[in-house]
C-alpha cells in the first residue's frame, strides 16, 4: 500500500485523506477565505426576496443560484435577475438546461438509473444547452451551472474560441457528485471556476481535495433532504480553514423540491428563499462567536461573477 501511496504523492497529489486537517493556503482574488451563497433562488421575485431577507438580518450574501433552469425563464425575468445582481453587486449563476432529467427518458427516475442525473444526453442536447448559456450570456449573466463534464468541456472550448465571454464563471453542480481530488481536478482542468462538492465529504476528505485543486469549492452547509438533508453549522469554521477559498451554501432541510419552479409555485418558493437566508444568519453568527478573523469577501469582490448590461443587437 506505501508504494501506491508513493506513486500518488509523486503524481502531486496528497498520500490519502488529511487527517491532521492543514489550514489552506489559498485564497479568493481579494484575500478572503469564504463567500456565501444563497441556492435555489427561483427568479426574480424570489431574488428580491432574498436581498430585503438578508437586509433585514443585516448579513450579505455574494452569490444566488438558481435551479430550474434557464430555459423555463422569459428574457424579461432572466433581465430581471440581472439588474438586481448589478445592483446588489451579486454573482447570478442559473442552471444550464436541458437536461437528463427534462428529456424523454426514463432512465433518471428508475432505481439504478438515477445515476445518469442531470447528465446530457446526445448531441443535440448539449447544442441546446450551449444555445441556452448564449442566450443568458446576451441577456448579461456571467454565472451558469453545468451538471454534465461534456457541457463543461464544450463550454469551455466555446469561451476559449470567442463565442462565450471570458468572464463567464462556469460552477459544477452537486449532481455531478465527483468526490475524489482525481475527479475533481479533472474538473478544473476542463473548465470549471468553481466546484460544488458532494453534500457528505469529511473534513479531511475535503482538505485532500483543496490540496489538488486551487478553484473555490462551495459545500452546503445544510443540504436538502434529497441530497442528504445534513446541517453542519457547527463544522463552518473548519471548513473554511481547511477548504478555503470556499463558498457556503445555505439550503434547507425539510422543504418540498420545487424544481422546476415557475409562477404555480411562486409564493412557496419565495418562502423557501426567505427561509434560506434566515438559515444562512444562523449559521454566519455561529461563524462570528467562534471563528471572527476567518475573512470573507465585501459585495463585488474580484472573482464575483457580476451580471453585465445585456447585449443590443
Amino acid at each position: 500500500m506505501e508504494k501506491t501511496r508513493d506513486f500518488i504523492e509523486k503524481l502531486g497529489f496528497a498520500r490519502g485523506d488529511l487527517n491532521d486537517l492543514p489550514t489552506s493556503s489559498k485564497r479568493f482574488p481579494d484575500g478572503a477565505q469564504y463567500r456565501v451563497e444563497i441556492p435555489s433562488v427561483e427568479g426574480p421575485n424570489a431574488m428580491k426576496a432574498a436581498v430585503e431577507t438578508g437586509k433585514q438580518y443585516g448579513i450579505d450574501f455574494h452569490r444566488v443560484s438558481q435551479g430550474s433552469g434557464i430555459m423555463l425563464q422569459t428574457d424579461e425575468e432572466i433581465e430581471q435577475m440581472a439588474a438586481i445582481g448589478r445592483e446588489e453587486k451579486l454573482e447570478v449563476s442559473l442552471f444550464v438546461g436541458p437536461r437528463g432529467t427534462f428529456d424523454i427518458s426514463p432512465m433518471q427516475r428508475a432505481s439504478a438509473g438515477q445515476v445518469a442525473g442531470l447528465r446530457s444526453q446526445g448531441i443535440d442536447q448539449l447544442v441546446y444547452a450551449l444555445e441556452d448559456v448564449k442566450r443568458a450570456c446576451e441577456l448579461g449573466i456571467r454565472g451558469i451551472l453545468v451538471a454534465d463534464e461534456g457541457l463543461l468541456w464544450l463550454v469551455n472550448e466555446a469561451k476559449k474560441a470567442g463565442e462565450l465571454p471570458q468572464d463567464l464563471v462556469v460552477k459544477v453542480s452537486v449532481q455531478v457528485a465527483q468526490a475524489n481530488p482525481f475527479s475533481i481536478k479533472l474538473m478544473e482542468d476542463i473548465g470549471a471556476d468553481t466546484y460544488n462538492v458532494p453534500t457528505d465529504l469529511t473534513l479531511a476528505r475535503l482538505a485532500a481535495v483543496r490540496q489538488a485543486i486551487d478553484i473555490p469549492i462551495d459545500i452546503y452547509i445544510e443540504a436538502p433532504d434529497d441530497i442528504g438533508g445534513f446541517i453542519r453549522h457547527y463544522d463552518i469554521p473548519e471548513i473554511i480553514r481547511v477548504a478555503a477559498p470556499v463558498y457556503i451554501k445555505f439550503g434547507l432541510r425539510n422543504a418540498p423540491n420545487i424544481y422546476p419552479s415557475g409562477t404555480h409555485l411562486e409564493d412557496t418558493a419565495i418562502k423557501l428563499t426567505k427561509e434560506r437566508v434566515r438559515r444562512a444568519k444562523i449559521g454566519l453568527d455561529l461563524l462570528n462567536r467562534y471563528a471572527p478573523d476567518l475573512k470573507t469577501s465585501e459585495k463585488g469582490a474580484a472573482g464575483i461573477a457580476l451580471p453585465a448590461s445585456k447585449v443590443t443587437q
